[in-house]
């Protein structure tokens, strides 16, 4: 989690991408999101309240170049030994990366070495 002056309040989500073949691929993204939410974050992220933990916000980075930088989106905690997780939005490009399936070899080339 991180307020930066001028620019926002985030907390770190992880995004699964679904793949062609079976495999799927999960990235480490920032939700930003309102102050009040952070503070909650925060202060339930290691309670038992964590479990409930939903967050809503604009996602803070791009994934795979499919211009969902910006894009709504709603983290939820799926498991407790995890970061919350992005389970929707209302964006239909990022509702179609969540969804996938991706093509395999498409998001292989497109990560770095």
């Amino acid at each position: 989690m991180m307020q930066v002056p001028r620019l926002g309040a985030f907390v770190r989500v992880l995004a699964p991408i679904p793949l062609s073949g079976g495999f799927s691929v999960t990235f480490g993204a920032w939700l930003g999101v309102h102050p009040d939410d952070l503070q909650r974050a925060f202060r339930v992220w290691h309670a038992p309240a964590y479990a409930d933990l939903d967050l809503d916000g604009r996602l803070a980075n791009d994934l795979l170049d499919r211009g969902v930088l910006g894009a709504p989106a709603r983290a939820t905690v799926l498991n407790v030994l995890h970061t919350p997780y992005v389970t929707t939005s209302t964006d239909e490009r990022l509702v179609e990366l969540l969804r996938g399936p991706s093509d395999h070899d498409d998001v292989l080339s497109h990560l770095p070495a």
